[in-house]
């Protein structure tokens, strides 16, 4: 009986070694019938609760000049008192910084060192100059000069150059890397200075003039209209809120101003969506109502102090809205609550479904976002939410949001222009 088992027996114990061998080198190769994989990974919006204010600059805010609302009755056949009265305003701007050049391996090795390096240890440490090309505007006589926080990130030395040749060294006031807003000042005489539209006042189909420093040729104007308004998800900032035109951006073009056909600003040129890295008619630019209001609070306050919940949020599909017993997908989930923040303290839980803030339903979740980042810190905030298949009510009181543990994504659906 055993001369017949055997010949069966050992490729039964074979293919269990086998078995055993591939589940101890692949494991994670292997899939797992008891996880279950998200439609959407979870969005952190903060990671860390903010554990020191910095002093508050003692600051006034700028004076700035209001531009009258535009008439639409009848267009010019030429736009250059337009730009005769808004390009003295738009400066170039040149920022560079030092860092560590690559050196080849070869020369780490203390053979190679004895030929090359004559001078002594210090002599390997070799540096290089980075420098970028970007666009700023002058909005106030006292010197403020509004940009793009990527024109100027990381800068070691930040030079504006004026259309009427003078040149300066600009101070930093404050960065805002989630709306991608910068505030210089220089300190020059009669300055000129470009007024600000009511960018709420922005239709579509009005003229829109782009003026900048693109690819470092000078100052150019480009035209065309205001294809649309009201531009978010482009994975470009943590805010958005972006005016679109066809007006011609290019690299160079970040920071400078979209003008009207009367010379004021409409936004900020921040950057384009395209395949080949040039223009392809679809720009965009930060409204001026919000330029303002960032402007006004990094000189008065040193940052801009927006409101805080402490979650981190899901979008909720259909597929997770009828797990929760929902009938339609409205709401976000919460995924994640921040230790210490003003949901954790609250007692919102990760599982729970964020469906009503201050009474409004939250049909989209980044517009929900925008809506409590403008709630002052400190307001009792009413939610509604739904745990465990039963629906509640509870209030927490809205913190200040913290800095970004980590860089804004620059690259998702847009690039950059400089």
């Amino acid at each position: 009986m055993r001369r017949y088992v055997l010949p069966y027996l050992w490729p039964v114990i074979a293919g269990v070694l086998l078995a055993v061998l591939i589940l101890l080198a692949l494991p994670e190769e292997l899939p797992n019938p008891f996880s279950s994989s998200p439609t959407q990974a979870p969005a952190p919006l903060v990671s860390s609760v903010p554990t020191a204010v910095e002093p508050v600059p003692n600051r006034p805010e700028p004076e700035i000049h209001q531009a009258a609302p535009l008439s639409r009755h009848q267009g010019p056949v030429s736009y250059s008192r337009a730009v005769e009265q808004a390009a003295p305003a738009v400066v170039n701007i040149y920022s560079s910084r030092i860092v560590e050049r690559d050196q080849h391996p070869l020369m780490s090795d203390p053979f190679f060192q004895q030929f090359f390096n004559s001078q002594g240890d210090d002599a390997t440490t070799h540096q290089r100059m980075l420098s970028s090309l970007g666009s700023g505007v002058i909005v106030s006589e006292d010197g403020y000069v509004l940009t793009n926080h990527h024109v100027i990130n990381g800068a070691d030395e930040i030079q504006v150059a004026l259309r009427d040749g003078r040149e300066t060294l600009a101070e930093v006031i404050g960065t805002d890397p989630e709306s991608d807003l910068a505030v210089l000042r220089i300190a020059l005489d009669d300055l000129p200075v470009i007024e600000l539209t009511d960018s709420a006042d922005v239709a579509v189909g009005d003229v829109a003039l782009a003026i900048g420093n693109p690819f470092g040729v000078g100052q150019t104007v480009t035209m065309g209209i205001i294809s649309a308004t009201g531009r978010n998800h482009l994975g470009l900032n943590a805010y958005e809120d972006f005016i679109q035109t066809d007006a011609a951006i290019n690299p160079g073009n970040s920071g400078g101003a979209l003008v009207n056909p009367e010379g004021a600003l409409v936004g900020i040129n921040t950057a384009i969506f395209s395949r080949s890295g040039g223009s392809q008619g679809i720009g965009f630019a930060i409204p001026a109502n919000l330029a303002h209001s960032i402007l006004d609070e990094l000189v008065t306050q040193g940052r801009v102090i927006r409101g805080w919940l402490g979650i981190e949020a899901q979008a909720l599909s259909r597929e997770l809205a009828a797990s929760f017993g929902l009938q339609t997908p409205q709401g976000v989930i919460v995924a994640g609550v921040v230790s210490g923040g003003p949901a954790a303290q609250a007692g919102l839980e990760p599982g729970d479904v964020l469906l009503a803030v201050d009474g409004q339903p939250i049909l989209d979740a980044r517009s929900t976002m925008s809506e409590i980042a403008s709630i002052p810190p400190g307001t009792s905030l009413p939610l509604t939410i739904v745990r465990s298949g039963e629906r509640m009510e509870m209030t927490l009181e809205v913190g200040e949001r913290p800095l970004p543990a980590i860089p804004i994504n620059e690259n998702i659906s847009g690039q950059r222009d400089s």
